[in-house]
């Protein structure tokens, strides 16, 4: 078995016993909640109701479970509508089962101390099994499903442009004003056939009027026919001057379990002349040198850097052979860890330009406030990051994967105006 099917079994495998552990411990919570309701035939309705919608899951996750690389090759939708499910489902009843576990403690350790020094087990009627807490969980468990729910239906499309300016007093002063718009992660599979989604995000793109696009990576889930039917879409982003793309760690297909070495080179290979038939110019370890009116600036291109478990092929030394004594660099590295690697204090590139963490398509971003739990893995995980006279900006995707929704993260488009000082 390829190790990332295992991988995924494992996954699955877990999700598995999650689902059946929460559930059960849910479930006693629920028959607290209606086990009084008068009308017998509605309360065992609302009982069949919630293990019918179980056994639909755990049915679902054992079809996973003996067809997962079916799935993969063919039908990956299916594996993240999936875990999307179990996350709507899931989440609110954690919140509700963490509030009856606090009033089942609570039982516990009153009817423990009745027991201890008044020789009494009872506990009486302080408050009755449809305690103050159970109620109140089950009230709040609403509050994380209709925000996943909004997220999987409509906040993956919810596209929202940032705009950035930065200043720098080494930018040739024929690139004062250029205006950069930055696209990472579509991940074109994960959107099926819904080109009016996609096409509202491009024309949001184009609406800038963008003097440059580029595009850092993850074009594509796995497989390059997820591109198949949407050239018409993607080959419409309009840039004044120039467009360029590199590849994201999804690009290569290393996660999936491929016949041959040969099938996965020739998928990697039309992955890549997708780009280019975007209007894309590759970055493959490489670099150009943009002119404007006889000044110029260079653009840096690096193939995937990435920490384990995420490969690494991209060549900082090779992409920039050529470029030294350009004055102004750009640098455009799919994984931000690169910047703190290899690029941060130990070269003059001004800006790196990457994506790759989703904000892992959960957050809150409100003023000051800005969290996602995946700043536990990439400190710099999305907006601008400013050390010294280098920058870092992380653009938090245009797709999704995986979870097929964004909570309190937007799909973004960003926008940066340079200028000279």
């Amino acid at each position: 078995m390829h190790s990332t099917e295992k991988v995924y079994l494992s996954i699955i495998l877990i999700y598995l016993a999650a689902v059946l552990l929460i559930d059960l411990y849910a479930f006693r919570g629920v028959r607290l909640l209606i086990g009084e309701m008068k009308n017998q035939l509605l309360r065992n309705g609302i009982y069949i109701f919630y293990w019918t919608i179980t056994s639909i899951l755990i049915v679902g996750i054992i079809y996973c479970l003996f067809n997962i690389r079916q799935i993969q090759m063919h039908n990956p939708k299916f594996l993240n509508y999936l875990l999307g499910a179990i996350i709507l489902l899931i989440v609110p009843k954690i919140i509700f089962i963490l509030f009856l576990g606090i009033e089942d403690l609570g039982y516990f350790a009153f009817g423990l101390y009745h027991k201890l020094f008044s020789g009494s087990s009872a506990v009486g009627e302080v408050i009755t099994r449809r305690a103050f807490l159970t109620q109140t969980g089950a009230i709040l468990a609403l509050i994380p499903f209709t925000s996943i729910a909004y997220g999987i239906v409509k906040g993956k499309y919810d596209f929202r442009v940032l705009r950035k300016k930065l200043s720098f007093n080494n930018l040739p002063k024929n690139f004062n004003g250029l205006k950069i718009a930055i696209v990472s992660d579509i991940h074109i599979g994960s959107f099926g056939d819904n080109y009016n989604a996609v096409k509202k995000g491009i024309d949001m793109v184009n609406a800038l009027e963008p003097d440059v696009i580029f595009f850092t990576g993850d074009l594509v889930n796995d497989f390059a026919h997820e591109t198949n039917g949407w050239l018409p879409y993607l080959s419409e982003f309009k840039a004044k001057k120039a467009k360029y793309s590199i590849l994201g760690n999804h690009d290569y297909g290393d996660y999936v379990s491929w016949n041959s070495v040969e099938e996965k080179q020739n998928n990697l290979a039309k992955v890549i002349e997708f780009n280019k038939k975007m209007g894309f110019q590759i970055l493959l370890n490489e670099s150009v040198k943009m002119n404007i009116d006889g000044e110029e600036i260079a653009i840096i291109g690096v193939e995937n850097w990435g920490t384990p478990p995420f490969p690494q092929y991209g060549d900082l030394k090779k992409a920039m052979n050529g470029v030294e004594d350009v004055p102004f660099k750009i640098l455009l590295s799919h994984d931000p860890s690169h910047w703190g690697a290899e690029v941060l204090n130990t070269t003059n590139i001004d800006i790196t330009l990457s994506g790759h963490t989703h904000g892992m398509q959960f957050g809150v971003e409100i003023g000051s406030i800005k969290w996602s739990p995946v700043q536990m893995r990439y400190p710099r995980w999305g907006g601008l990051y400013t050390e010294g006279k280098q920058h870092l900006y992380v653009n938090r995707g245009f797709g999704f994967i995986g979870f097929p929704g964004r909570v309190g993260m937007p799909p973004e488009i960003t926008f940066i105006e340079l200028e000279k000082t």
